[in-house]
């Protein structure tokens, strides 16, 4: 299995797929991020399991300081996930892989 399913974008790539993608979820992420490292995999098997559905990207903080700045966030990890263009969740810190998946589903659902 691949470790780095999910790329990582940069602050210009990040309102283009605000606008086009439907569910967007975003891991704000750093590489000296001890937590980060615990989220980074748990990314990589939403992305694997809602490939068609959800597109998951990872923003690294240090080089895009303000895209972190703008949600208001303090701490990493932080996941933002983004429903047509709109923040509905935020999860901050470490938490289980169940507590990502039923975020997206909910989004996803018809």
């Amino acid at each position: 299995m691949s470790t780095d399913t999910v790329a990582y974008i940069q602050e210009n790539e990040f309102d283009s797929l605000l606008d086009v993608e439907k569910v967007l979820v975003v891991d704000f992420t750093a590489t000296w991020c001890g937590p980060c490292r615990l989220v980074s995999p748990l990314m990589d098997q939403l992305a694997d399991e809602y490939k068609d559905r959800v597109k998951v990207v990872k923003v690294d903080v240090d080089n895009n300081k303000p895209i972190f700045k703008r949600f208001g966030l303090r701490s990493i990890p932080a996941v933002l996930i983004f429903k047509n263009g709109e923040l509905v969740e935020t999860i901050v810190g470490v938490s289980p892989y169940e507590r990502f998946s039923t975020a997206v589903d909910k989004l996803v659902e018809l």
